[in-house]
């Protein structure tokens, strides 16, 4: 098979995903059209969890199965009175239920690559074998959770009376983190903390999940054996995908905790080989697990959108921007060993547009936008990184989510309706400032670092609650220094979306897994509340946006100023928590913004979340911007 035709196939299956994915989205209409006899799967979600509908519960509920994110379904459950316990259950109910929905929904995407007889019989099988690793994974993930998020994670946080620093502390010092490269502590974990005679000690997944982890490898090696016999005749890379997968298994297999980054690292330099636009994804990130970062049960295979073609504009613009920058702010020859570390890895960096085909496990528990891994920067200074971009799965999601009463609310018609305008008939426009604010924010990530960064950085354990900010403004400035004007006309937009975003993070206030993202809002916040671009009147309760020429110049001033700031930060290698309490301080379990007058916004918000965040905006209608 030539590689055109063999991308001919990907599209064919990437339309058949992209239609059931509208199909999916559909559930969205009828609620809004008060359709309940076509909710039936709504009515069964409840069911199994012995749950009363009402409008609330059914928006919640929606969420959940079509956008996979629980946070809607834990508050109401919250305003309903359930207990932390109760709704810990229920989250595990609705993880079962969320996992077969889509099991199903992915079987169906093999099915119709057999019954089409698309692309070859070696990708058919990794297809095949990577649904069949994806079951077992899944399952490992309600253990996993169990365990780490709602075990040991809670019983830290009450031995230590929900003082983050104080868990920090005693991880430390009884060395309880996983050693690193050069013996060094690592910045993740491929481990779980365990009690024997009353203390913890750290076990490797393979011993703390013994049966889970011994069905995934199990699973793994039929992988591998399935592909032994057969050939990529298109690619030539049959034996990367076994060489990673064996890697996989070598990992998993693991018992000596000293040695798991070390054979993960394995796992990603294997990984970083293969090139084709059939992208597996294996564990690599670690945002649900606070304070030891076990890294999650990612599984998935993202596919390549072969229409798009790749380019590298906004690596040089990220690139432009970098080192103007950096000829600003550069001190000493430490500082520039990490600007070239960064720069070395920007130049290697692979970039895939497209959306996922198939996916498990932590992913049931939602899917990013994008992503730049491997984490592991010692891989990164040899191989460089991937990139992934989501852009045609969030627009397909961001078009079908309801119009909401809290949105008109807080936002006014006035902007809604221009950004419903964008949304809807902008095509070419909203990829265009999802490739500035999104695909910028990974290009972000890779700014300022080198291998030993994050470590020393997040002493206190606050590093991702910076690093998200660091991400995104990297990709704001970079557009706002911009001296092309081939972009110039999008301003607007990519604050307007800036400012949504902003605002909206605050419904994750309570979400442990996304705080670093709650937290990046915050700071965002700040600037925009000090450059009067949003105004709170306390009295009336009323957000004003301005979008002046005054206000705008202010704050892009506000982002430069504010990002070279980090910068310095990042060089100096500085404590995180020294950064984020100038914006945010955590107040009892949750931060809150230093600025009174924002943090006033963001807890009136926050309620009016809690209690009308559900509720449907009836007022207007999807029909009025659709062409």
């Amino acid at each position: 098979m030539t590689q055109n035709k063999f991308l001919e196939d990907i599209q064919k299956l990437y339309d058949f995903i992209s239609s059931q994915k509208d199909e999916i989205n559909k559930l969205y209409e009828y609620l809004e059209n008060n359709e309940d006899d076509k909710l039936g799967i709504i009515d069964k979600f409840a069911f199994k969890l012995n749950l009363t509908l009402n409008d609330d519960l059914k928006l919640a509920l929606l969420t959940r199965l079509v956008n996979l994110r629980d946070d809607s379904l834990v508050q109401v459950l919250k305003k309903a009175q359930y207990n932390e316990s109760q709704i810990i259950e229920l989250q595990e109910q609705a993880y079962q239920f969320v996992k077969e929905f889509w099991l199903d929904i992915q079987h169906q995407r093999l099915q119709f690559l057999s019954q089409n007889n698309l692309l070859t019989p070696f990708y058919q099988e990794v297809f095949k074998g990577v649904y069949g690793v994806g079951i077992a994974m899944s399952i490992w993930q309600s253990s996993w959770t169990k365990l780490i998020i709602n075990g040991v994670n809670k019983d830290l946080l009450a031995k230590f009376d929900n003082d983050d620093e104080k868990v920090i502390e005693f991880l430390e010092e009884n060395n309880l983190f996983d050693k690193g490269h050069d013996g060094l502590t690592a910045d993740r974990s491929y481990s779980m903390l365990v009690k024997e005679n009353g203390s913890y000690k750290s076990a490797a997944y393979i011993t703390a999940f013994k049966k889970e982890v011994t069905a995934v490898i199990d699973a793994l090696e039929e992988f591998v054996d399935s592909l032994i016999e057969l050939e990529d005749e298109v690619y030539n890379q049959k034996w990367e995908y076994i060489h990673y997968l064996q890697a996989i298994i070598t990992a998993f297999s693991e018992r000596r905790t000293e040695m798991l980054v070390s054979k993960w690292a394995d796992v990603d330099s294997a990984w970083m080989k293969i090139t084709t636009p059939i992208q597996i994804g294996h564990p690599l990130e670690y945002y649900e697990d606070h304070f030891r970062k076990a890294v999650a049960l990612e599984w998935d295979i993202r596919l390549v959108n072969p229409s798009i073609q790749n380019n590298n504009q906004r690596v040089e613009k990220i690139k432009a921007m970098f080192s103007e920058l950096f000829e600003t702010i550069k001190q000493n020859n430490d500082e520039k060993s990490i600007y070239d570390f960064s720069l070395k890895s920007l130049d290697k960096v692979q970039l895939y547009l497209g959306r996922p085909a198939l996916f498990f496990g932590a992913e049931f528990n939602g899917l990013f936008s994008a992503q730049v891994v491997p984490n592991d920067e010692v891989v990164s200074a040899k191989e460089g990184k991937k990139i992934f971009a989501f852009s045609d799965e969030i627009l397909q999601g961001q078009r079908a989510k309801p119009f909401l009463r809290l949105s008109k609310e807080i936002f006014g018609q006035k902007f809604l309706t221009n950004e419903r305008n964008f949304l809807f008939q902008e095509d070419k426009k909203w990829h265009q400032v999802y490739d500035i604010t999104t695909i910028g924010h990974e290009f972000g990530h890779i700014l300022w670092c080198d291998d030993e960064t994050e470590s020393v950085m997040n002493k206190s354990g606050n590093f991702k609650n910076i690093e998200e900010f660091k991400a995104t403004t990297g990709g704001l400035v970079s557009f706002f220094m911009d001296k092309q004007s081939d972009e110039k006309e999008l301003e607007e937009f990519v604050i307007s979306d800036t400012i949504k975003r902003a605002v909206s993070l605050i419904g994750w206030m309570e979400v442990d897994e996304v705080q670093p993202y709650y937290c990046e809002g915050l700071i965002h916040l700040t600037g925009l509340f000090e450059t009067n671009t949003l105004v709170w009147d306390e009295a009336n309760l009323k957000l004003t946006i301005n979008l002046e020429n005054e206000n705008l110049s202010s704050l892009k001033q506000w982002y430069i100023d504010t990002y070279k700031k980090l910068s310095i930060h990042y060089l100096n290698k500085k404590d995180a928590t020294l950064f984020l309490k100038e914006y945010a301080v955590k107040k009892e379990k949750y931060f809150s913004p230093t600025n009174p007058t924002i943090d006033n916004f963001v807890q009136y918000y926050f309620n009016r979340y809690k209690e009308i965040g559900q509720e449907l905006d009836t007022s207007d209608k999807k029909e009025n911007y659709i062409k």
